[in-house]
């Protein structure tokens, strides 16, 4: 088969980017049968590629300032005019049910756009909502037990509950502080992580000053950082106001250390797949009694490790080579 050519939307990778996107590309290129672009508006609008993969449509169109941000909306626009009129295939790579919150109209109708021109849909697990009819398949998120093996693990603190991740309003950190606060004993918390807003900033510091039983590495993470906290932790507590997909699960998995996340049904679907001990649930708010109960039935017996099944990253860069491939047909088929 001819090797392809395709562009990602993320641009060179940055200590920040996110591992996943990295070892897409790094495990693409080693199949041989594909060459990876990473985005710049030149190449994007003159370079030659195959098919083009979008993660989070809504980061090509941020900007710093008010002109730079209508500079990149006008670049988006552009860019999906030439992807219409050279009938360039787009794959989306459904991360989000829905988009982020603060988008103004015009950064709609630009979504709209490329939501019109996409091929095909990559759903990171079967739940994800598509359009009736439209073309997708599913790929699971990958592991990072690769990425993270050649960090050095930390001992087990028993009782340390961790969270680690970007620290949004969504996550629901602040539900996590106050049910860790009705909590007693030998039980402590670390959370790590890079506040949103100055608001949540002075939230967590607070929180740290006023309970010696809180730590707060208050920044982004680098990898030996975030594998210090989950390893050292116990269970890691992700309370999430709403979850569907989350890199911050696997990547406590895959370091070997137990969830409590959410209920629903992709959530119970994970605890399935990673088999008993691995993934723990709760319903509606947190509460300092699912910490407690939940870190007693850690300590239970449990397999060396949870099962990720069709999480191993060359399958995962061969269902996407499939996909490319399906997407540059259906584009050919004028379906």
């Amino acid at each position: 088969m001819p090797r392809l050519t395709v562009l990602q939307s993320f641009p060179t990778p940055r200590p920040t980017t996110n591992p996943y996107l990295i070892m897409l590309a790094d495990r693409l290129e080693q199949t041989g049968q594909a060459r990876v672009l990473t985005f710049g508006y030149r190449t994007a609008l003159f370079g030659r590629y195959d098919v083009f993969q979008v993660h989070w449509p809504e980061i090509l169109l941020h900007g710093s300032s008010p002109v730079k941000k209508l500079a990149r909306q006008l670049l988006a626009l552009v860019f999906m005019i030439r992807l219409a009129v050279t009938r360039t295939p787009v794959v989306r790579t459904v991360h989000n049910v829905e988009r982020p919150d603060g988008l103004s109209r015009l950064d709609h109708r630009l979504l709209d756009l490329m939501d019109r021109l996409t091929t095909l849909r990559v759903r990171l697990n079967r739940l994800t909502p598509v359009p009736a009819g439209a073309p997708s398949m599913i790929i699971p998120h990958g592991h990072y037990r690769d990425w993270f093996a050649g960090q050095r693990p930390e001992t087990l603190v028993p009782g340390r509950i961790g969270y680690v991740g970007l620290i949004r309003r969504y996550k629901g950190v602040e539900r996590l502080l106050e049910a860790f606060a009705g909590t007693d004993g030998e039980v402590t918390l670390t959370i790590g992580g890079r506040p949103s807003t100055a608001e949540l900033a002075e939230l967590i510091t607070a929180a740290a000053t006023a309970d010696a039983r809180i730590s707060v590495v208050p920044r982004f993470l680098d990898d030996a950082e975030l594998v210090s906290i989950v390893t050292a932790s116990e269970l890691i507590v992700l309370p999430y106001r709403f979850m569907h997909n989350s890199g911050g699960t696997l990547a406590a998995l895959s370091l070997g250390r137990p969830v409590l996340i959410p209920d629903n049904e992709v959530n119970r679907e994970l605890a399935e797949e990673t088999g008993p001990g691995w993934v723990y649930l709760f319903d509606g708010d947190l509460r300092p009694d699912d910490l407690i109960t939940t870190l007693q039935q850690v300590r239970r017996p449990r397999t060396a490790e949870p099962r990720l099944v069709g999480r191993d990253w060359p399958a995962v860069a061969a269902a996407h080579l499939a996909g490319y491939r399906q997407a540059i047909a259906i584009r050919r088929g004028g379906r």
